[in-house]
């Protein structure tokens, strides 16, 4: 090789890292950073959401799952193939697509069969899965105040728990509305359903839940403050620190409805397609050339047949639910189990991604 292509080649390789280098700032910043300050902003009107009747909160979950919710896992089929060598697009969404109708089907089959335990079962993974995304969000951002996997897992139980614990402890009868309307759809008997769920509602379970998200909130962010205190960036531990505090206010403060609406809207879904389009190496490629533009045609160009398969399989619940769909209430009961049914297959595939990426294992490379 002579010195002139040695030159060319290394400057190529230059402009590729400074390339990647911007589109993970981008993305940090348009689809972590802003919609979080978002959300901040946010906070007045969530406040006064509880003086307002739950089909308002219905109508914004509604708009938010159409919108983004829906279409965040919509590429799921084609992560193995860019996500790691040697696998064709055949084979990505060949495996892709049996994990989604058999993990899917099984969710679907559970709330016939034990409609309370899956409803809890959905509340468990959907902790799980959204502090798994805020976590990736964090590594994004290169904090250095969660160097181990204990620490990370630490701040998955709060990032996860805070949409899922906090309104239990702050709007239980709404909280309550939701599960019965959940199981309701599969229990035809109103009173039934209502004394199914009543375990999950006494005193006893939300003092439980509540003193728990507090320590583990104290324990995530004290651990970190150490880290900054052994030389660990203070930027990163405050943005952390930060966010939970706003997510703290917001799910204390919102209704239940409303506030996962626009959390799973703003938040989640924009972090997790922000993750999907640094995957996509096309898409990266635009994005750190500054065209956001063509990053995000491509991620809608690549989401729209199975956002649109997600709608048929909310309208298959629907359809199917023992005590039919008759109200804004069994609406969103169908698309939560719709969702609870493309969640636990999204899970799999997020925390193949998760695996790929040593999200976990901080500090190994990849």
């Amino acid at each position: 090789m002579t010195e002139t292509a040695t030159r060319s080649a290394a400057h190529r390789g230059t402009t590729a890292v400074e390339g990647d280098d911007r589109a993970r700032s981008a993305v940090d910043r348009w689809f972590a950073l802003y919609p979080a300050l978002a959300l901040a902003a946010l906070l007045p009107v969530g406040a006064v959401t509880p003086l307002f009747p739950v089909e308002l909160g219905v109508a914004v979950f509604a708009l938010g799952t159409l919108a983004v919710g829906m279409v965040h896992g919509a590429v799921d089929h084609l992560i193995p193939m860019r996500a790691a060598p040697n696998v064709s697009v055949r084979r990505s969404i060949a495996v892709v697509s049996v994990a989604y109708a058999v993990l899917g089907g099984a969710v679907v089959a559970a709330f016939f069969v034990a409609p309370v335990a899956a409803f809890i079962g959905f509340i468990a993974l959907t902790w799980l899965h959204w502090g798994q995304g805020d976590v990736a969000a964090l590594g994004l951002a290169g904090v250095e105040h969660l160097p181990t996997s204990a620490e990370r897992w630490l701040s998955l139980v709060v990032r996860g728990g805070l949409p899922m614990g906090v309104p239990l402890l702050a709007h239980p009868e709404e909280y309550r509305l939701v599960a019965e309307w959940v199981v309701r759809l599969f229990v035809v008997d109103g009173r039934t359903a209502t004394a199914a769920v009543d375990p999950l509602f006494v005193p006893e379970t939300r003092a439980a839940v509540g003193a728990f998200m507090i320590v583990a909130t104290a324990l995530s962010v004290g651990v970190g403050y150490r880290r900054v205190r052994a030389g660990a960036s203070r930027r990163g531990w405050l943005r952390d620190a930060g966010e939970v505090a706003v997510l703290w206010a917001w799910f204390l403060l919102a209704a239940p409805v409303f506030a996962i609406g626009v959390y799973f809207a703003l938040w989640h879904a924009l972090r997790h397609v922000g993750r999907l389009v640094l995957v996509d190496p096309d898409a990266a490629a635009a994005l750190g050339e500054g065209d956001a533009r063509r990053a995000l045609a491509r991620f809608a160009r690549d989401a729209a047949p199975l956002t649109l398969g997600g709608f048929v399989v909310v309208g298959a619940v629907a359809i199917a639910a023992p005590a039919g769909v008759a109200s804004p209430g069994d609406l969103l009961a169908t698309s939560l189990v719709g969702i609870a049914a493309l969640t636990l297959p999204h899970v799999v595939v997020t925390a193949w991604l998760d695996r790929r990426q040593r999200v976990w294992r901080p500090g190994t490379g990849g």
